[in-house]
């Protein structure tokens, strides 16, 4: 390419198709690292992404679909977590230690300190609250998988949603 020449449209096409492609990617990382709107960043790219090659039929229809599958994600997040919890014998107490332990660690050691931090201020407090060490620990373990599920989940969202994109994008590149 000539670099005195501007690129034509097409190339700017690829180039936005590309550059919304990576930030739906860096979503996805979203998905498991607490520190990233991960399935909202998707989503985001996605609307800008229409914004910039227009909303046909396909655009709305997928969409509403990830808009939905947000929907859905947002409301898992609080019932399998809570449920998993109340499962394994975790207090409501103990939940609230998580979330404290989980924004100091956050602070302490940036990304990974929330899940240490939240880990360690729920059985922390379970053991406060229970004097149990065994108890405490299941509390936790139990706590802790009902967020892996749910992080799961939405990894497979996330990657529903990036498919369903890419069939709106193959529409408008090809």
């Amino acid at each position: 390419m000539d670099f005195g020449q501007g690129l034509a449209g097409e190339d700017y096409l690829l180039l936005w198709t590309g550059a919304v492609a990576a930030v739906m990617s860096i979503g996805l990382l979203g998905v498991v690292l607490p520190f990233l709107p991960g399935l909202f960043l998707i989503l985001s790219a996605a609307v800008a992404y229409g914004f910039l090659v227009g909303f046909s039929s396909i655009a709305i229809a997928v969409l509403i679909a990830m808009g939905i599958l947000v929907v859905i994600s947002i409301i898992k997040s609080f019932i399998i977590p809570s449920k998993a919890a109340a499962e394994s014998g975790a207090s409501g107490w103990s939940q609230l230690g998580a979330v404290v332990g989980g924004v100091v660690g956050f602070f302490i050691v940036p990304v990974f300190g929330l899940i240490i931090g939240a880990l360690g201020g729920m059985v922390l407090t379970e053991l406060a609250l229970k004097g149990n060490w065994d108890e405490a620990w299941t509390a936790t373990k139990g706590t802790a998988k009902g967020f892996g599920i749910s992080a799961l989940i939405d990894l497979g969202l996330g990657v529903i949603m990036i498919a369903a994109w890419s069939v709106w994008a193959a529409s408008v590149v090809l």
